[in-house]
Order: C-alpha cells, then sequence, then structure tokens
C-alpha cells in the first residue's frame, strides 16, 4: 500500500508504515492487547494473532504494516492490511495498547490502512475477528463494516468475516 498514511497533526498520534526498527514494539503491542483475551483463544489462534518478531518480519517483507505513534515515538497500535483479489483488500492484526484504547488511535489506524487500499485500487475491504472481541466487532461495524455471512475456523475458533465498500 503506498499512499499518504501520515495523521493530520490534530490527531492523537501519526500513522506510518512500520519499520525493522519497529518489530519488537509492535509485538508488545499485540501481547499487550490480545492478553486479556489469552483464556478465550486456543493456544494455536492466540499464536498466530500475537506474532513472533519473525513473523512480524515476514509480514512487514509482503503485507503493508502500519503502526501509530505517540509525539514521543511510542507504538501505541498497529494494523496490518493487503490487496487481494483484486478489487479486493484484507485487513488484519489491529491492536491498540489497552492505555491507548478509546482515544482515536483505533480510527487512525483504520482510517489509514483504508486510504492505503483504496490508493491501490481496492473497492472492498474484508476483515476476520474472533467472538470473544465483541467492543472490536462494534468498532467495525460503527466504521461501516458488515458482517458477511461468512464464519471459517481460525485454530478450533469461529472466525467471523466482515466487509465494507471503500469505492
Amino acid at each position: 500500500m503506498s499512499g499518504r498514511v501520515d495523521s493530520p497533526s490534530s490527531a492523537p498520534c501519526r500513522v506510518r508504515r512500520a519499520t525493522e526498527a519497529d518489530v519488537p514494539a509492535l509485538v508488545r503491542c499485540l501481547a499487550e492487547a490480545f492478553e486479556p483475551y489469552r483464556r478465550e483463544y486456543t493456544p494455536d489462534a492466540f499464536s498466530d494473532t500475537v506474532v513472533s518478531e519473525q513473523t512480524a518480519r515476514v509480514r512487514l517483507r509482503t503485507m503493508v504494516v502500519l503502526v501509530a505513534e505517540s509525539p514521543s515515538g511510542a507504538i501505541l497500535g498497529t494494523i496490518t492490511g493487503a490487496p487481494v483479489v483484486p478489487p479486493g483488500g484484507h485487513l488484519r492484526g489491529m491492536a491498540v495498547r489497552p492505555a491507548a484504547q478509546g482515544t482515536g488511535v483505533a480510527e487512525e489506524l483504520l482510517r489509514a490502512a483504508l486510504e492505503a487500499l483504496r490508493a491501490r485500487g481496492c473497492q472492498r475491504v474484508t476483515l476476520d475477528t474472533t467472538m470473544p472481541l465483541t467492543r472490536a466487532a462494534r468498532f467495525y461495524e460503527r466504521h461501516g463494516f458488515r458482517k458477511t455471512g461468512r464464519v471459517t475456523d481460525f485454530f478450533g475458533m469461529p472466525l467471523v468475516e466482515y466487509a465494507r465498500s471503500i469505492a
């Protein structure tokens, strides 16, 4: 994804593409955000969600990984996206550190990711979420995502697909 991903200066954070140097903080962000749900995830689902540094580096090479950073440079959140079967895009790995939840960071990450996918020609975007993440599901619905009816198996857990147009 290319295109402008920096947030406006009045935003609570700046969203930019992640770099190799961000990998440790990005993995910590995922771990902090998903730790409250660990018991509700199967071990394999949790490992796929809270990726290792090695997996995060692979995603940096194969997908677009964005981070939200505070004015001091601390990583507050992350989201990953990629174009898929044209003209679609797919988002995954969205996480906001607990201390930054409810501050607008998630909105900035989502806005930047959708803008970047739109710039790559995507007209429709999908994402998946697990049943325990009810707050995330409500967030996605408030931002125009709707359940598609597709539910797949995610390492022994139901994975619910959402989609929205960005054309």
